[in-house]
């Protein structure tokens, strides 16, 4: 079966592909309104919610990129992932009900929806749609270089395509990708979660066994060989040191209530006692699935420095290159098809809120309504955001987990204080979220832009939430508490 790894791969993944068609064209059947486009008509089971969002956080960012940044310095990603049980309970014990509840109440389709809802502010309905509009673009970069690495790699081992290039890949997969986003919408995204987030939790195991049977000892001979190259690599911080990973595991614990794909998705259960579940589910799937981002990075670094390997042309291609090498075929092209699967709808989840932000939200908060036709129009904003994040994709230069991470932070910084503090405290006013999301998005931007070094490797998207939490207390302490809406006011109580 050896001789075939390659096409059994290719053809896993081009199952994959003619599934997300057909995904697509059945989801357009059921896309009948913005609403569907947007939340899914607000109708889903736990099960399906809980996949969704635990995929959609992992995504091309923990399958790809997770095992390139371990490859590339150590253990100090992993304090991106360990986190991930904090940065769910927040966002469900302390948001997930509320967000359901205004949305129903104030037919709700977007985070700057509700945003506007709890301050009653334009300007704050405008600068978070800025915000997730400006994140997106980050973010769904990330997923799309993902995908033509991954695509790149698998097509690079068979004869015919031995030549391809990355923007080749790119643009064979933004295509699909395109086809399948603007079709089904945010249905499309969500019940193909169901099906990847159960591939992605079988195969992540599936892959750590995989990992540990490389090297005849285990992980503990992988280990033995990192502690004799150094051995920084496999300390609890890793390369970067303690102020890196911490200022990691901050950003990403609190910053997760404010990713607004996560938010969105929090929109879309039936039945608010759906949280009990979906809390637990959300955080099994993701530890399980999770394990393959610490355990493939490890082997592929250990690998290399302990001369079995050649070294990769680029750590972002650590996880493709041990699947092709190390996999079984068929799990390999079980993988990359969940590889696939994870990329496209969370790239789906994405360009469905930034949709939404272009035709939805800023509309809305400078004209007083949205666009006519919103659904001829989130489709079309939907290929504009494709094209110009592929081409940011192609231009940044960045590993995709680096790449990742800044999206996240942009999110993280300018809607933690607003929507984590801002729904569980009544005196959170108006003024101190304009000038909490302002400054983030300064800081977050001038430290991308002119790539300003962070003393002891912090993150900069750690400083900028750091910096809008603090004003975003200071600013509504020392306003006047402003009386809110009754229905607001109730929902706040609980």
């Amino acid at each position: 079966m050896e001789e075939y790894r390659q096409p059994i791969i290719l053809l896993f993944v081009a199952a994959y592909m003619g599934l997300c068609i057909w995904v697509g064209l059945w989801a357009m059947r059921r896309t009948k309104s913005a609403g569907d486009f947007f939340v899914a008509g607000r109708g889903l089971g736990p099960w399906v919610v809980s996949l969704a969002v635990f995929s959609s956080t992992l995504s091309g960012f923990g399958f790809v990129g997770g095992p390139g940044l371990v490859y590339a310095t150590g253990l100090s990603s992993i304090w991106m992932a360990v986190c991930s049980a904090l940065g769910f309970a927040t966002g469900y014990f302390l948001i997930a009900k509320r967000i359901r509840m205004i949305a129903e109440v104030r037919n709700a389709m977007s985070l700057p929806d509700i945003v506007f809802a709890r301050y009653g502010s334009e300007a704050a309905r405008l600068l978070t749609a800025g915000t997730i509009l400006l994140g997106v673009l980050g973010y769904l970069a990330t997923q799309i270089l993902a995908m033509g690495v991954v695509l790149q790699s698998i097509l690079a081992g068979t004869e015919m395509f031995a030549d391809i290039s990355l923007l080749s890949s790119i643009v064979i997969s933004s295509a699909v990708l395109i086809f399948y986003c603007v079709t089904g919408g945010i249905v499309a995204s969500v019940y193909t979660d169901l099906v990847q987030g159960i591939v992605m939790i079988i195969a992540g195991a599936l892959v750590v066994i995989t990992a540990a049977s490389v090297f005849d000892g285990g992980f503990a001979e992988a280990t033995n060989i990192l502690l004799a190259n150094d051995g920084e690599d496999i300390m609890p911080f890793g390369t970067l040191g303690p102020m890196a990973a911490l200022s990691w595991y901050f950003l990403f614990g609190l910053g997760l209530a404010g990713q607004p794909h996560v938010a969105t998705k929090m929109m879309m259960n039936r039945n608010l006692s759906d949280n009990k579940a979906i809390l637990p589910m959300t955080v099994f799937g993701y530890v399980i699935a999770a394990m393959l981002w610490v355990s493939v990075g490890i082997i592929m670094r250990a690998l290399v420095l302990g001369d079995v390997a050649a070294p990769l042309a680029g750590a972002d291609e650590a996880a493709p290159a041990f699947l092709s090498t190390y996999a079984h075929p068929i799990l390999a092209g079980v993988v990359f098809a969940g590889l696939f699967a994870a990329i496209m709808s969370t790239a789906d989840g994405f360009l469905n809120i930034g949709a939404a932000a272009i035709i939805h939200d800023i509309p809305k908060a400078l004209r007083g309504r949205s666009l006519d036709n919103e659904l001829f129009w989130a489709r079309t904003a939907t290929i504009i955001l494709s094209l110009v994040a592929a081409a940011i994709a192609l231009s940044s230069g960045q590993l995709i987990a680096i790449l990742g991470a800044f999206g996240w932070g942009t999110f993280a910084a300018a809607l933690v204080p607003v929507v984590l503090i801002g729904l569980n405290w009544k005196q959170a006013s108006a003024r101190a979220a304009v000038a909490a999301i302002s400054i983030s998005l300064l800081i977050n931007f001038a430290i991308q832009i002119w790539q300003i070094q962070i003393p002891y490797a912090m993150s900069g998207g750690f400083i900028a939430m750091l910096t809008s939490m603090i004003l975003f207390i200071a600013i509504s302490m020392f306003e006047k508490e402003k009386k809110l809406p009754k229905d607001i006011d109730r929902i706040l109580e609980l």
